[in-house]
């Protein structure tokens, strides 16, 4: 590595004119113009997106190589420093902001010179000297308009694989809930109020599927970025590009990444569309408005503990205020809400950029990629302690659950079959206003036998679908003689 005193620069050159550029950067006069011209919000680059990135100039300069666009001398360089920066060696020296020119030439850029004066450095050269030039030789057969996207596209293909076995350690969790929590009867509730009886554990076993069916939708939109463009150059026409190029880049990139990667049947239209981002970025979306649902019924469940539904514990993770004593919140609940609004809000950026392409590209891709894979990384974080700090550990308060089961007033639903829905309502309405329980009122008014109502009014016996007793046919047949 190139060492320089502090504040020493060099000189460089390109089409507009000369600048100075730091003396040990790796990157070149086209980045530091973009340092001055974006400084807008401090972010840089994803991770993955600049290992993505080094994973296609490999692709592409392997494949140079060996169709002799590029000499070995030269293509060995560029091969070994792009395997540096795939590998997270360089990261430091990608400064140019995720908002900057479009279609992401800014950050292609700073890609480029990375890598050529790595390559430059290895062949035996100088920073700044480009024995292998960031144009000539990195770019060699590529366009901007066709390797960004590629990028972008296996960028999210690389996070998202970090997501899945978060997503199913999720619903694996929720599915243990649900079988530890099978034998717990509780009250349903619909808008708000007291419904019939259902199972605890069936409560957590519908959160798992709702996981489970997200994630199918996530891993149905992420296959839809396996089709690349590469190779399309600037309009998606291959100019610039040996026949065989495309191929074999491609080809490259699938072995280099490990991912399932093809070829686009058309490259103008890979070039022209986005929607595979906008297919993605939907489905993190309605993932995360599954999980902010969730989130929010685990807050209510867990209220209290004196005066809400405490139908749930919560693991105890910090003081939960600074004035009240003994005072603990639902933390992770609302930690997952916060970060699914976010992933929310970069859905609409996503699909504000994706529908905003004209004629033959669409320049907004860097927002894209951006949005996209910084909710891939806060939902897969955030799941993965809301899972390990949360869900793991909670625990069901029985006792509760139980009292509930029997006092909601949704109970007369199991008399509509025996004595009729207008009676069953009037019974309903006498526990509201007596605060007398269903099965009192029932026994009181002789509706039914103790044997019916020890088995029509058991709450077990609502959570699944079951025949009405004989014994009610009977009485119904009595009833028309």
């Amino acid at each position: 590595m190139a060492t320089a005193t502090l504040n020493a620069t060099r000189t460089e050159k390109d089409s507009i004119g000369v600048k100075e550029v730091p003396a040990d950067a790796y990157y070149g006069i086209q980045t530091a113009r973009a340092v001055d011209n974006y400084p807008i919000s401090g972010v840089r680059a994803h991770p993955t997106l600049i290992h993505a990135m080094g994973m296609v100039k490999q692709a592409a300069a392997e494949a140079n190589k060996e169709l002799g666009l590029v000499d070995e001398k030269r293509a060995n360089a560029i091969i070994a420093a792009a395997k540096e920066v795939a590998a997270g060696k360089w990261d430091r020296e990608f400064v140019v902001d995720v908002f900057q020119a479009g279609a992401g030439v800014s950050f292609h850029m700073n890609s480029n010179e990375v890598i050529a004066n790595r390559a430059t450095e290895l062949m035996g050269g100088r920073l700044g000297e480009y024995l292998a030039h960031p144009n000539d030789h990195v770019n060699y057969g590529q366009s901007t308009n066709d390797v960004f996207p590629t990028g972008m596209r296996l960028g999210a293909l690389l996070e998202l694989g970090k997501l899945y076995p978060v997503l199913d350690g999720l619903a694996a969790a929720l599915e243990k809930k649900g079988k530890e929590f099978h034998h717990i009867m509780k009250s349903g509730r619909t808008h708000m109020q007291d419904a019939v009886p259902m199972r605890l554990g069936q409560e957590f076993a519908a959160y798992a599927v709702a996981v489970r069916k997200a994630g199918e939708d996530i891993r149905r939109g992420g296959d839809s970025l396996r089709e690349l463009g590469l190779g399309g150059s600037a309009v998606g026409t291959g100019i610039n590009t040996h026949p065989d190029y495309r191929a074999k880049a491609v080809a490259n990139l699938a072995r280099i990444s490990g991912q399932k990667l093809i070829p686009a049947a058309d490259m103008r239209w890979a070039m022209q569309s986005n929607a595979c981002m906008a297919q993605v970025s939907s489905a993190l979306r309605n993932l995360a408005l599954e999980v902010i649902r969730i989130a929010n019924d685990l807050r209510l469940l867990a209220s209290g503990p004196n005066t809400g539904l405490l139908e749930i514990d919560l693991p105890a993770l910090q003081p939960g205020s600074s004035i009240m004593p003994g005072k603990i919140n639902p933390v992770m609940p609302e930690l997952a809400a916060m970060v699914s609004f976010q992933v929310v809000g970069n859905d609409v950026a996503v699909a504000m950029a994706v529908q905003a392409g004209q004629l033959e590209l669409n320049v907004m891709m860097p927002t894209m990629s951006y949005n996209v894979m910084q909710s891939i990384t806060i939902l897969s974080n955030m799941l993965r302690v809301f899972n390990e700090k949360c869900v793991a550990g909670l625990k069901a308060n029985e006792k509760r659950c139980n009292f509930y089961a029997q006092a909601t007033v949704s109970l007369a639903t199991a008399l509509n079959p025996y004595i009729g829905y207008q009676k069953a309502a009037e019974i309903a309405k006498e526990s509201v206003a007596t605060g007398r329980s269903i099965i009192d009122i029932a026994r009181e008014k002789k509706l039914l036998s103790e044997q019916e109502i020890a088995e029509v009014l058991d709450p077990a016996n609502m959570t699944e679908p079951k025949r009405p007793l004989d014994a009610a046919k009977q009485r119904e047949e009595k009833t028309k003689k």
